[in-house]
């Protein structure tokens, strides 16, 4: 339960006479009613207040919930009177004069002096306004859900203040005001609201409609001790819902970090044991030096300057003593991106136009916007893509990664293909530049443009932990093992 629901309940057994017991000694609601109507008549006849429509009786099909004995059912329209504000216009309003308030200004906080939100209008405005004065509850009439609709908050400043459209004033009720607010804030009174309320975009209550909510009345000393339990309640709410949304951000968080903590493990030796029998890193490196000779000896790959050897302050953290750190480029065939300019685009086209936007959790994905070029094109523009290849975005944003399965595409400058060798598993490799060690350190070594990219250079650059070929395919088994379990936490 999150702090807003707990609120809402604390509202609802509030209006519902479930917070604080009754009292017999304070007599009953209906002495209460008595009263106010007696002094609401008065205020009729002084022609301080209009006389309002006649309300229909209640009937018993129409009370949604019990109450005690002491209490009563009223309409709303029965307790003072609903006043709405005048149209105040946005040119209206100057830097300073007689203070008002208008809709937009009004927030759910229950109690207000409208100190930081209040506006100003010239004497002939200000006089011509109906006024909100201590102890009046004002409403919104409008709002964009049917939620927003008849805030209420208790006006507690000294000074009269103009009121704008689309609000409301409670005034000359006799109530506890705040008590009066609670209840308009119930979720009691929102569904009330929701049902009474008219339109799509912008939603609007009357007054004629709020008038006709039913509304629990309690005696007035019941309702100083109601407001008093609330008021003691709402702080600790505060409190809970600092602690709530924390631990929400901290449970949305735990996925994402347990998953960026399975691959650092991964990539320092520590996932799985390692075992003598699967050889060491060096036996596989020489390997992979005489399979890459052989291969531009071939023809097949061309020959690329030597990297310098890894400092020492190159490295990030240990590995096993079997392990060996290498720069990329060593365990590839080649690393390079796609085209820098722009293909002839074909509608008809069998063959797509790929960047790094198309590359989603492993798989390249055609999207509706991606543009086709024809086989021209495409013999044109095509790399020496295998199914050993991994894609990358490397520029905007970078680090998604995608395999390639001999789809009929050509390459953008934003996606970086990566041809694995042989001898290593490219699985090992997906991970690898999935993880944070990578990431960090192509965000460091991103240009600092408008849109960040990555080098190629920087890539072939990068130290990458090298296990023995048959751990390589432990680590990424484990990997997958534990993943799933991340993503079950996310749900």
């Amino acid at each position: 339960m999150n702090a807003q629901d707990l609120k809402n309940s604390i509202l609802q057994l509030a209006v519902q006479g479930k917070l604080v017991e009754q009292r017999a000694e304070e007599g009953t609601a209906r002495e209460l009613l008595e009263q106010i109507k007696l002094e609401k008549d008065q205020l009729i006849k002084d022609k301080k207040i209009k006389k309002s429509k006649p309300l229909p009786e209640i009937t018993e099909e129409e009370i949604p919930f019990e109450i005690p004995e002491s209490w009563e059912w009223v309409r709303v329209g029965e307790i003072g009177s609903l006043t709405r504000g005048s149209g105040i216009k946005r040119t209206e309003v100057i830097e300073d004069g007689y203070p008002c308030i208008r809709y937009g200004e009004l927030y759910t906080t229950y109690r207000t002096k409208f100190e930081k939100t209040v506006s100003f209008v010239n004497k002939e405005l200000f006089d011509k306004c109906h006024k909100i004065r201590t102890g009046d509850v004002a409403m919104t009439l409008t709002g964009e859900n049917k939620t927003d609709i008849a805030m209420a908050v208790t006006y507690e400043g000294k000074d009269t203040i103009a009121m704008g459209g689309d609000m409301t004033c409670w005034s000359h009720h006799m109530m506890n005001p705040l008590y009066l607010v609670y209840f308009i804030n119930s979720p009691y009174a929102i569904s009330c609201k929701r049902n009474l309320a008219t339109g799509d975009i912008i939603i609007h209550i009357s007054n004629d409609k709020l008038a006709t909510i039913l509304m629990p009345v309690p005696p007035l000393e019941e309702q100083h001790r109601i407001v008093a339990k609330i008021e003691e309640i709402l702080p600790y709410i505060d409190q809970y819902d600092k602690a709530y949304t924390k631990l929400e951000t901290f449970n949305k968080k735990f996925p994402e970090d347990m998953k960026k903590s399975i691959l650092q493990m991964a990539m320092q030796g520590k996932l799985v044991e390692q075992r003598p029998e699967e050889g060491t890193a060096d036996e596989l490196y020489e390997q992979i030096v005489a399979e890459k000779a052989q291969l531009i000896k071939d023809g097949k790959i061309k020959k690329e300057k030597s990297l310098p050897e890894i400092a020492e302050d190159e490295i990030p953290f240990e590995i096993p003593s079997s392990w060996k750190w290498v720069r990329f480029k060593d365990i590839t065939k080649e690393i390079s991106d796609g085209i820098h300019g722009t293909p002839e685009y074909d509608d008809n086209g069998e063959y797509y136009f790929i960047n790094g936007n198309n590359l989603v959790q492993g798989k390249i994905i055609y999207k509706s916007d991606t543009r086709r070029v024809n086989k021209a094109e495409y013999e044109k523009y095509k790399k020496n893509l295998d199914n050993n290849t991994i894609l990358m975005s490397i520029n905007g944003t970078i680090g998604n990664v995608a395999y390639y399965n001999d789809e009929p595409i050509i390459l953008g400058k934003s996606a970086c293909y990566i041809v694995v060798h042989d001898s290593v598993y490219k699985e090992f490799v997906r991970f690898f530049l999935t993880s944070g060690y990578f990431l960090g350190y192509a965000t460091n070594s991103a240009t600092q443009t408008t849109i960040k990219n990555v080098s190629l250079k920087s890539m072939r650059n990068v130290p990458i932990p090298l296990p023995p070929f048959e751990e390589q395919k432990r680590i990424v088994a484990k990997i997958e093992e534990l993943l799933p379990y991340c993503d079950q936490l996310i749900k």
